[in-house]
């Protein structure tokens, strides 16, 4: 589908742009001439969600990004390093990361060249018509569910671990559950922003204390530092289940194109987000790569995951406590996105959707209230750290990371003829991206079901809404 294909039933929202090429403003929020049927009421309500939903700059928008992406990754990252080595532990972390950067700056230019994509889906509307927008939408409902989830079950390790107390870990699953509800009742990623700082800082300070409290611990030991049992190299019997869990979470790491589109739509200089993803890229490769390296080599093959379950008792029940922040608000924010996603949809032809009267907020309550209420049950129905995050990065992160960018280059963004140079190093480029995509989406959901069919038949994690800890 090139170019002329996409109009969405607006040709006077046709530009031609500096290359002669022909693309398509933002069409009119409401079909048809809807708009200048409103009332006056209206005419104000609409006038005011269009100001309330057009503040975002580069620098707010890089704090969402980072509130939507640096949280639970980094707590996985090094147990991945147990499994894989440091070496491929290090060359993963950065590697993957600067392929995300890159398909990240795809997802912006297909922004910038189709102003009316507000989220994935109208993407993959670009590429696949009616099909494509559904296919991408489930997806992207599902994965932010998941997110959320793995938020809940995370609010859920650390109150058990902060409290001792001998409550039920459904209970504290059920409060972690509300705490991200409130969180999210906020519809604007402005307003999230705000809380960005705090989010940001609560999940360095938690990781210093990790490795400030393993470091410390491991030259106290017998043997000192020396006496760690970590590796360069991969673990002896590392199995293709474990490998491919340990690089899905890597990649569950890197997810910040899931919602580029969603942010990028309140933007009001959207030509500004390559400074973003490149201060987000480079600020996660370091922690990633630091957090997965420093504590792995504190604590070796014994570390656990999240990984300030590593810190102690007493550090890890601190670590947590600072950690509370980075989790509910990033967790928040992903049911934010979900909202935003499913309530523009159904009142995408009226001013409901703006969330600025009675029925828009009572609708957007009623929306984020589900969302939840469904993350938590799948909380509940996979209570394990890993797993939860894996089958998520391979039934999901691997397309909106890695192939639907690639295919978004081919589709989309393409220009001139296939024997142009610039065209040929950019196809091998996206070639090989979308093959690592397809393949992380097969090898890794067959990982993780497999991983999760083998931790319940050991019985080796809690069964499903019990009281058992969290693993």
């Amino acid at each position: 589908m090139g170019f002329d294909d996409i109009s969405n039933g607006h040709d006077s929202g046709k530009v031609i742009d500096s290359d002669g090429e022909k693309v398509y403003a933002a069409p009119p929020p409401f079909e048809g001439d809807m708009v200048g049927e409103m009332s006056e009421a209206e005419r104000n309500i609409y006038d005011h969600g269009i100001k309330r939903f057009s503040r975002l700059g580069w620098k707010r928008l890089t704090v969402v990004l980072i509130v939507e992406a640096i949280a639970l990754g980094s707590l996985s990252i090094p147990s991945t390093f147990a499994a894989l080595g440091m070496v491929a532990g290090v060359i993963s972390c950065v590697g993957l990361g600067l392929v995300a950067i890159y398909t990240s700056y795809i997802v912006g230019q297909v922004k910038l060249v189709f102003p009316q994509v507000a989220n994935y889906a109208d993407a993959g509307r670009l590429m696949w018509g009616r099909f494509g927008y559904e296919l991408i939408n489930l997806m992207l409902a599902l994965q932010l569910i998941f997110l959320t989830g793995s938020h809940c079950l995370t609010g859920t390790i650390a109150f058990m671990n902060i409290t001792e107390s001998g409550i039920c870990s459904v209970v504290f699953a059920v409060v972690s559950a509300i705490i991200l509800l409130l969180l999210a009742i906020p519809p604007s990623f402005t307003e999230v922003a705000i809380l960005g700082y705090v989010d940001f800082a609560s999940i360095v300070i938690a990781i210093g204390i990790t490795i400030i409290g393993t470091g410390v611990d491991a030259t106290n030991a017998p043997g000192g530092l020396a006496a760690v049992n970590w590796s360069a190299w991969p673990k002896p019997d590392l199995t293709f289940t474990d490998a491919f869990i340990a690089v899905s979470n890597i990649i569950f790491a890197y997810s910040f194109a899931m919602c580029q589109f969603s942010f990028m739509d309140e933007m009001h200089t959207p030509g500004d987000f390559v400074k973003s993803i490149w201060t987000l890229g480079i600020t996660e490769i370091i922690i990633y790569t630091v957090t997965g390296a420093t504590i792995y080599a504190f604590v070796g093959q014994d570390v656990k995951s999240p990984a300030l379950l590593s810190a102690g008792s007493l550090l890890s029940r601190v670590a947590f406590g600072v950690a509370l922040p980075v989790i509910f608000i990033s967790g928040s924010i992903n049911t934010v996105v979900f909202g935003r996603l499913v309530h523009g949809r159904i009142f995408a032809n009226s001013p409901i959707r703006f969330i600025n009267t009675r029925m828009g907020w009572i609708t957007w309550l009623a929306v984020i209230t589900a969302a939840t209420i469904i993350a938590f049950i799948i909380a509940e129905v996979i209570p394990f750290f890993n797993d939860l995050l894996s089958i998520s990065s391979a039934l999901f992160i691997s397309g909106f990371t890695f192939y639907f960018p690639a295919l978004m280059w081919f589709l989309l963004l393409r220009k001139g003829g296939w024997t142009e140079g610039r065209n040929l190093i950019l196809a091998i480029i996206n070639g090989f991206i979308l093959i690592i995509g397809l393949v992380i989406l097969v090898a890794g959901t067959y990982s993780s079901i497999d991983d999760i069919i083998n931790n319940y038949k050991s019985g080796s994690v809690r069964g499903v809404f019990t009281c058992a800890a969290p693993e």
